[in-house]
């Protein structure tokens, strides 16, 4: 007989399905399109904030793509993991990097990281494979 632990410990086994992390609902680019063209600003003043955030400054751009990535998780957001796994991949982070990164964020946020994190390993790994192949390093 199975106990409650094992049924719990369900949730955290990973699942043979592939992860999708990316934006790949067309209804979701053209909403967001949509409330772009309507608040312009608004999306000019948020590019140009995650612009200065993500800036090199005293931490490195990729340092700061791994917090971003970190928090990302933390927040459960799935577009948010897309774009700093991208980021981060993009600023040469490694596996390891970003293992350690989330290895951080599942002690910080317990259960629902660690639903998170796989997907976010996931989506650095898919961006990482990605950048390799355009790049042929």
């Amino acid at each position: 007989m199975r106990s409650a632990m094992d049924i719990a410990n369900d949730w955290h086994t990973p699942s043979d399905e592939p992860l999708r992390v990316r934006h790949a609902d067309e209804d979701l680019r053209a909403q967001g399109r949509a409330l772009r063209r309507a608040i312009p600003e608004v999306y000019r003043g948020f590019a140009g904030l995650r612009d200065a955030a993500l800036a090199p400054g005293a931490l490195d751009a990729r340092t700061k793509e791994l917090i971003a990535l970190a928090l990302s998780v933390a927040e459960s957001c799935d577009g948010c993991i897309a774009a700093h796994a991208d980021g981060a991949a993009r600023q040469g982070a490694s596996e390891e990097e970003v293992a350690e990164a989330l290895g951080v964020t599942v002690m910080m946020g317990g259960g629902p990281a660690v639903s998170t994190a796989p997907r976010a390993f996931a989506a650095f790994r898919d961006a990482q494979s990605r950048r390799r192949a355009a790049t042929g390093r």
